[in-house]
């Protein structure tokens, strides 16, 4: 009997990748990567015409199609592999990303006299203009006490399903009528896949407020909302959800011709990206939590028990092992942090020494920045360029440097920044033990955690706990092939849970960071001085960040 293989397909914000895994070892053996063509459109339509309003955020599902069609025959290729040989395949992706989509599946933004209308489009993860129901969908649902409030720390998130299905509801509504489904876009590839539309219970339980005893929240919940949002359950969604780990079914004939796969190959139900990746790094038990270092962070980590924590993300009985409460908190902004400031702020000097030195301006700066001591730029930072996920759980919240003087260097922001998101992290790691939730052990992953030292030192110091870092670049990838080996099952070569798939294809290196116990003090007082600021700008005491965005958002009509 020859090798046997499966295949993960991660969808993140601005790219898809594939790689294939030898299920005996965990073995990557090839990886294949697909920028996005229309990218994420947060400014135009794809027509560069027809203009956007702030805090848009869209995607093309054709893009998702494209990865599916050149990433897997391009992994089979580079590996030699054939489709006979591959017993599963696994697919995550950002979410919540939705997108409605007709009674066959198609999306809406493919029909021609759709094409100009922003509400047919997927609404990406970072989407927040749906910011005005989210605050309305917590105020109504405080009012009325409704329990399942408590399990998403307090509050429903603009990034979330429904928020993002009202806003169409209230400012396209002949779109709402027209979708016969909204969908995540991680079920919507498994639908491509397999022909039939399952529903992964990671994302249904994160971003959509079901729970696997009680289910959705009531129809007279959604009436109290809008009338017309009473059925919206049983009208645009479904009941039927597949608890992960599950086969969701088998590849199709039209998508083994897509794809290189054979038909009959198993795939598994679909999955959120960050939660995929913590079994690939080989966590299966409690105190350890994983951090997906990338454009935004997610922090992962399982209890035996249900705990409410105020500003989660979420908890989820099964969310990302079986057997466990997976909780989920995150940042909304870390990698797009680093990258505003290197395309906004960085002086055309510093460009040309990168060039001059054949290196990048990040690896510049790091370089720079890794220089000075702690503390020796007297500033601090808020990481809200993007809002604030956790544990505010606010997008109208903006970004803060406080300290800056007329000899501030730009590598001194540069690591104020990077220092903001550590508190962030801090912050959430904080608010967990002081609910009962004890962190012993950090890990992390991403292209951050892999290519950045000198930032995973700075976590280690501000959090004052040792780092691991995932054996995978691809860790999302690689935990969505593990899911595709237990789809396919032992009896077809794979295994029969997670677990077991995570005691042979898990990965973790052997570098270790570890906190240096003079930093460690000089960052107690820094974040000392960064929660005041965060509690002062984020708990009430001046809202002056939201009355700035209604302003601008005036000013914009106006415009």
């Amino acid at each position: 009997m020859g090798k046997k293989y499966t295949i993960g397909v991660d969808f993140g914000t601005q790219s898809g990748r594939a790689v294939l895994v030898e299920v005996d070892t965990g073995e990557e053996v090839a990886t294949a990567v697909k920028q996005y063509p229309h990218g994420v459109m947060d400014e135009y339509l794809p027509d560069g015409r027809t203009r956007l309003e702030p805090d848009w955020a869209l995607q093309h599902p054709q893009d998702y199609l494209d990865v599916l069609a050149e990433t897997i025959p391009a992994v089979l290729k580079e590996a030699g592999v054939s489709g006979e040989d591959v017993i599963g395949v696994g697919i995550d992706f950002t979410a919540c990303t939705v997108l409605p989509i007709d009674k066959d599946g198609t999306p809406l933004c493919f029909y021609e006299e759709l094409k100009l209308h922003p509400h047919a489009y997927a609404k990406l993860w970072k989407h927040h203009a749906a910011q005005d129901e989210a605050n309305r969908m917590n105020r109504i649902a405080a009012e009325r006490g409704e329990e399942f409030l408590q399990r998403y720390g307090g509050k429903i998130s603009s990034e979330w399903l429904f928020p993002k299905i009202w806003q169409t509801l209230n400012e396209a509504p002949e779109i709402y009528e027209r979708a016969a489904k909204f969908i995540e876009a991680a079920d919507w590839i498994v639908y491509q896949l397999t022909g039939r539309e399952r529903r992964n219970s990671c994302a249904a339980g994160y971003k959509a407020l079901w729970h696997k005893k009680k289910g959705y929240p009531s129809n007279d919940f959604f009436r109290a909302l809008d009338p017309r949002l009473e059925n919206v359950v049983d009208e645009k969604l479904s009941r039927d959800i597949y608890p992960i780990g599950t086969k969701a079914g088998e590849v199709t004939e039209r998508a083994a011709h897509l794809t290189g796969l054979k038909p009959g190959t198993a795939v598994a139900v679909g999955n959120v990206d960050a939660h995929v990746a913590v079994p690939a790094v080989g966590i299966t038990e409690e105190g350890k939590m994983l951090m997906i270092m990338g454009t935004s962070t997610c922090h992962m980590l399982l209890g035996k028990e249900e705990k409410m924590v105020p500003g989660i993300c979420g908890v989820v009985e099964d969310g990302i092992v079986p057997g466990y409460f997976g909780y989920e908190a995150g940042q909304s902004c870390v990698g797009d942090h680093f990258e505003w400031f290197v395309k906004n702020c960085v002086p055309p000097a510093y460009a040309q020494e990168a060039r001059e030195r054949g290196i990048s301006v990040y690896k510049l700066l790091a370089e720079k920045a890794q220089k000075l001591a702690v503390g020796e730029s007297g500033l601090v930072a808020l990481d809200w360029w993007n809002g604030n996920r956790s544990v505010l759980v606010d997008v109208d919240l903006t970004g803060v440097i406080v300290g800056c003087t007329l000899l501030t260097k730009p590598e001194e922001i540069y690591r104020a920044l990077i220092e903001a998101t550590a508190y962030g992290t801090r912050m959430i790691i904080e608010t967990f033990e002081e609910h009962g939730i004890p962190i012993y052990e950090l890990y992390a992953a991403g292209g951050i955690a892999e290519k950045d030292p000198f930032m995973m030192q700075i976590y280690a110091d501000v959090t004052n706990r040792e780092i691991r870092i995932s054996g995978s670049p691809q860790a999302a990838a690689l935990g969505s092939a593990m899911f595709g080996a237990v789809a396919a099952g032992k009896e077809r070569g794979g295994y029969d849970s997670i677990v077991d798939a995570a005691k042979v294809m898990a990965k973790v290196k052997d570098t270790v960071y570890r906190p240096i116990p003079e930093n460690v003090k000089m960052y107690d007082r820094l974040y000392t001085e960064y929660r005041i600021l965060h509690d002062y700008f984020g708990r009430g005491a001046n809202d002056v960040m939201k009355r700035l965005k209604e302003i601008k958002k005036q000013a914009t009509a106006i415009k």
